[in-house]
């Protein structure tokens, strides 16, 4: 049986009778009935309610890796899931059939949060990622997800664009462990071209995630041929990371692929991926990462104060390690930035979907 929607929370009355949600920048303004552009949140009487909690599109046991995060718990399982809809239009979109799905019918799957936090706990993982379409959206379930996992001991991982409101993005960001964000251009040209939407509001979200909280994070940009990986665009974002964000955040370059309203536009050669991990480092960033093509120098993780080879990476198995416990370089003892806990762990590259009937909370 579906569950009933759930009530949300941030939004006001407008005087002309409309409600606007107020969880992101697009503060739609909505009618009786009307939905927002995320199709995920209703007007409902004199509220918004959220039409996806506790309904997912899927479980999967991921590599943290593959999020992409390289310095949180590298090695270890986390449960992915995501629900549907999203807040931005991006035509180059790669999980399109979920983020822009308009039907209930991709919610396959129900999870309250408390069962959803016992079946990781079950199946060995260490942390439960909120993905696949934006988290923000449907902050209520995720929120309460969260909750569950920190009281049996789990640790959470937003994967999200970041564009969101700052009353929303301080409750959201309250109960996340680590996050991804997708920085999906460095010009608002891009973002309001391909995306409908605009570049500071996330700018915001990483400045506040850097010198506001205590959240780890790394940042994920894909590289669409000539459209965000021009020489000038690179430079202009690897200096703003550096100035605003310092040398210590971790980049990921991922190559894009023909899909959803850019299937003309070809695939990004890996030297495109190079080219802007050289740029990056160029301007003091440590850990520059390309993805979704196989590098292992891309993928290697190397000590900034003495360039020992610490986390060898081959896709998503760890081949090479040399940190200490804490996370220390075993040559100079010099601090790589991340999480660390003990030796890595060895879930490699292994992709495994999950029916949580098992696990249902009573």
């Amino acid at each position: 049986m579906t569950a009933p929607n759930h009530p949300g929370r941030y939004f006001h009355a407008l005087p002309d009778g409309r409600i606007q949600c107020d969880v992101c920048p697009r503060e739609c303004a909505l009618k009786p009935g009307q939905r927002g552009l995320c199709f995920v949140r209703q007007r409902e009487g004199d509220q918004v309610v959220l039409t996806t909690y506790g309904r997912s599109s899927g479980f999967c046991i991921d590599p943290i890796e593959k999020k992409p995060l390289n310095h949180f718990l590298p090695g270890t399982p986390v449960l992915s899931f995501g629900t549907a809809g999203c807040n931005l239009t991006c035509n180059f979109c790669q999980n399109w059939d979920i983020s822009k799905s308009r039907e209930t019918d991709t919610l396959a799957d129900q999870a309250s949060p408390e069962t959803l936090a016992l079946a990781a706990r079950e199946l060995g993982c260490k942390s439960v990622a909120f993905t696949y379409n934006d988290p923000v959206i449907f902050l209520e379930y995720a929120v309460d997800v969260a909750k569950a996992c920190h009281r049996h001991g789990l640790k959470t991982v937003a994967v999200t664009a970041g564009y969101v409101n700052p009353e929303a993005r301080a409750e959201f960001f309250s109960h996340m462990d680590a996050a991804n964000i997708d920085l999906k251009g460095f010009t608002d040209d891009f973002y309001r071209k391909l995306c409908t939407g605009r570049l500071e509001p996330v700018l915001d979200t990483l400045r506040y995630l850097r010198h506001e909280t205590d959240v780890w994070f790394e940042i994920t940009t894909l590289l669409i041929p000539g459209q965000n990986d021009g020489d000038d665009e690179l430079h202009a974002m690897s200096r703003w990371i550096a100035d605003e964000l310092g040398p210590d955040v971790p980049l990921h370059f991922s190559a894009f692929h023909p899909d959803f309203r850019m299937r003309d536009v070809p695939a990004t050669p890996a030297a495109t991926l190079t080219r802007a991990r050289d740029i990056a480092r160029g301007h003091g960033l440590r850990y520059v990462y390309t993805g979704n093509v196989h590098d292992t120098e891309g993928d290697a993780t190397r000590c900034h104060a003495c360039d020992t080879l610490l986390i060898q990476r081959d896709w998503y198995d760890l081949s090479h390690w040399a940190l200490t416990r804490d996370g220390r370089c075993q040559a100079c003892g010099a601090a790589c930035a991340g999480v660390f806990d003990g030796p890595p762990g060895t879930w490699g590259r292994r992709r495994q979907p999950v029916r949580l009937a098992a696990f249902r909370a009573t």
